[in-house]
């Protein structure tokens, strides 16, 4: 840690980076559950996606929402609200018998997230000024992130062969209780410098439009995902007129907003898909039980907690252009001999190197995009920044899946289907690697992507 961080602001990292933690544990353990999950409330294979895409659901289309609200009302609130919502959510999850009641808690989860991160997140960044000490930060989030994924996944496949798989919703109780127990102590509410009035307008449209356009492409429907459109199209005129917008289109001018968060989508859209599929192979071809497939997960999970803690001093020396860049692409090189994987034991050899390189790469993509993401916006602005970035991570998680998943099921055997969505995802971050790269290049008289520490006026 930086010797500037004082006591009270390590106190204010403990709880916020606490909560993310929590999160990332939370999805880790029913990421290895899934079949176990999915088996003991009676979902077949086939409905496993809607475990992830009901609680992305709402993760994605309020996230924006809750992020200008955090703005609004008060940072500490949205996040207090969110840890309440988490417990109850937790609670009707582990005691769950249909697949109705499971997702409805997935549900209040993914509302639970949408409070929490972009609130935890425009805190975090209010507590540190940009540049490198709020880099190193955000690379400790990054650190924390993937050891709440190790240790999701070594405790998920644990609790899952030891008590069963409604542990892994009931342990977030007690943490969740302590985490909502210490705010009020130590972090203090955010104060805008004026109060402004909520652009409900915007918020309806833009709300459904997520909602209704990552439902289409979960669903593969057509005339929703036009409906989609057509509210996010008038979401974007809405904005253009409102005297208080919840999301001025200004912000998705700069090129570190943009570029960013495009990155983000990549980055999240094709590991989180990857993940699913491995998911699958290890526990459907390989028949690998939860506690080996949490193991084969967990311990490569450590190269992403190193990964977190380096990239931030990556980005100082280097700048978050190059970082990201890089991250990026060590995902998809890492990606490609998973394409090659057999129907065979012996292919572990491969894969869990693989997982390794390839989390490495995945974490300092995403510390990297987060600092891009949130760079050059005054404080005021960072809960719509953050918010953008959260909603970003959201709907990437929610669409990667049943996307990648479709590209599989277009083959009739399972293990080619895997190998083709695969392929797609390293052809898909291979080209963005180079999209990103340029469109991030050094602009005259624009915000510049690296180094990453001055604060530039919005673009207009």
């Amino acid at each position: 840690m930086p010797a500037a961080i004082s006591s009270r602001q390590r106190l204010i990292l403990a709880i916020l980076l606490g909560a993310g933690f929590l999160l990332s544990v939370d999805f880790s353990i029913l990421n290895v559950a899934l079949p176990e999950v999915g088996a003991g409330v009676g979902l077949s294979i086939g409905q496993l996606p809607w475990i992830a895409s009901a609680y992305a659901l709402p993760a994605a289309g309020f996230t924006l929402l809750f992020g200008r609200l955090a703005d609004i009302f008060g940072r500490r609130l949205l996040f207090m609200m969110g840890m309440i919502v988490l417990i109850g959510a937790s609670i009707l999850g582990g005691s769950a018998s249909t697949p109705e009641v499971l997702l409805t808690a997935r549900a209040l989860q993914g509302f639970a997230t949408a409070m929490t991160i972009p609130a935890a997140m425009s805190l975090i960044t209010t507590s540190f000024a940009e540049g490198p000490l709020r880099a190193r930060v955000l690379g400790l989030n990054g650190a924390l992130l993937s050891a709440g994924f190790t240790v999701g996944a070594l405790v998920g496949g644990a609790l899952v062969s030891v008590l069963s798989w409604r542990a892994s919703f009931f342990i977030n109780v007690p943490v969740a209780g302590a985490i909502l127990l210490l705010t009020p102590f130590f972090i203090k509410e955010s104060t805008m410098p004026a109060r402004v009035k909520l652009d409900l307008p915007g918020a309806i449209t833009v709300t459904g439009g997520l909602l209704a356009l990552v439902y289409a492409i979960i669903e593969r429907s057509l005339p929703v995902g036009a409906v989609g459109m057509v509210l996010l199209a008038g979401f974007w005129l809405i904005e253009l007129r409102s005297p208080a917008p919840l999301a001025p289109v200004w912000i998705l001018r700069r090129p570190t907003v943009k570029w960013g968060n495009y990155a983000g989508f990549v980055v999240f859209t094709m590991e989180t898909a990857m993940i699913f599929l491995m998911t699958l192979y290890l526990q459907e071809v390989l028949a690998l039980s939860p506690l080996a497939t949490g193991l084969i997960f967990g311990i490569p999970g450590l190269a992403a907690t190193a990964a977190g803690v380096l990239a931030g001093r990556l980005i100082g020396r280097y700048g978050s252009r190059k970082v990201l860049v890089g991250g990026l692409l060590v995902q998809a090189i890492a990606t490609l001999p998973l394409v090659f994987l057999s129907a065979d034991r012996t292919a572990l050899a491969v894969l869990i190197p693989a997982l390794f390189v390839g989390f490495f790469g995945h974490v300092t993509a995403i510390v990297a995009y987060t600092v891009t993401a949130t760079s050059g916006l005054p404080d005021g602005e960072q809960g719509l920044a953050t918010g953008l970035a959260s909603m970003t991570q959201q709907v990437a998680i929610t669409v990667g899946i049943p996307i990648l998943g479709a590209v599989a099921a277009t083959q009739i055997e399972q293990m080619s289907g895997i190998r083709l969505a695969l392929g797609v995802n390293v052809a898909v971050t291979l080209a963005s690697v180079l999209l990103i790269w340029l469109g991030l290049r050094p602009r005259s008289g624009a915000l510049r992507a690296e180094p990453v520490g001055s604060v530039s006026r919005p673009m207009q």
